[in-house]
């Protein structure tokens, strides 16, 4: 099986090459290789590879950002799936697209179902909404096209909460993080493994599908258990206090969902994986940042 990989440089990427089976030729293209903000490289990636799968793990994920780069945000989040989607059909490979719950606008207070339907606060998720509406006109509601979304991800590289909370434990004696927005952290390990049963199984696959690590937190829950498992594994000397403080305490350029959490039983369910409670995830994560 060949895999056609994209944002291999980012978090996902590198757990992704990680987990790659021995039988399996993958080709890793990080934006050197591959820009997805050039929609033409994005189909001849497709033409020249022919690629059984893409695991489309690259995107444009700077929340805030994105309100001032719309163009760019689309361009990446929404014109090149449906490029690959496009290509796909012909050469009959498949898409793994991977999503967010930020395509959701999160006021229903209970877990997020896969069939919900797609109100996004911000330009970040309505271009990753348009990603997956191409996705599904493109390949229609079969598993050639799979929509995978995760929420709160976070792993031993890159850039993302995890990282950015362990440096100010660090830093400063007190922290101030938002306590109102509630979702669930999500292992790069977890979710790569996710990705890899779904396009390795044998079962059909659900064309959407939602797929966290266990339980539910608010960011404030997360950046005290940083401190905590930090504290307990040698990264830190003493964590920071950590004051809870509201979404109006801390106003951003992009809304955020108040509730995010999705409902992922179906997916563990369709995958034959159960899901790693968020805290036993993240100390994994911690564990196993390079030193």
């Amino acid at each position: 099986m060949k895999v056609l990989l994209t944002g291999a440089a980012g978090q996902l990427g590198h757990s992704f090459l990680a987990g790659r089976p021995a039988d399996v030729e993958l080709i890793a293209t990080s934006r050197r290789e591959l820009d997805l903000a050039d929609i033409s490289a994005c189909r001849d990636a497709i033409q020249r590879h022919q690629p059984d799968w893409v695991v489309n793990a690259g995107a444009y994920t700077a929340v805030d950002k994105a309100e001032s780069e719309p163009e760019l945000a689309m361009a990446v989040n929404a014109e090149a799936p449906h490029a690959f989607a496009e290509e796909l059909m012909d050469s009959g490979g498949r898409l793994l697209q991977i999503s967010t719950d930020f395509v959701f606008n999160g006021s229903q207070g209970t877990p997020c179902r896969v069939d919900q339907p797609r109100q996004p606060l911000g330009v970040y998720g309505l271009s990753k909404a348009k990603g997956e509406e191409a996705v599904q006109e493109v390949l229609g509601g079969g598993d050639q096209g799979v929509i995978l979304r995760t929420s709160w991800v976070m792993g031993p590289n890159g850039r993302n909460f995890a990282l950015t909370m362990l440096r100010l434990h660090q830093e400063r004696e007190e922290l101030r993080v938002v306590a109102d927005q509630v979702g669930c952290p999500t292992s790069t390990q977890t979710l790569a493994a996710a990705c890899w049963r779904a396009i390795t199984g044998t079962k059909p696959l659900p064309a959407l599908m939602h797929w966290s690590d266990a339980g539910a937190a608010s960011w404030y829950d997360v950046a005290v258990a940083i401190g905590e498992l930090g504290a307990e594994l040698g990264l830190l000397q003493k964590p920071a206090r950590v004051q809870p403080i509201s979404t109006e305490d801390y106003p951003t350029p992009a809304r955020r969902p108040s509730y995010s959490l999705l409902d992922c039983t179906g997916t563990r369910r369709a995958l034959d994986l159960e899901g790693q409670h968020w805290r036993s995830a993240l100390r994994d994560v911690l564990s196993a940042i390079p030193r």
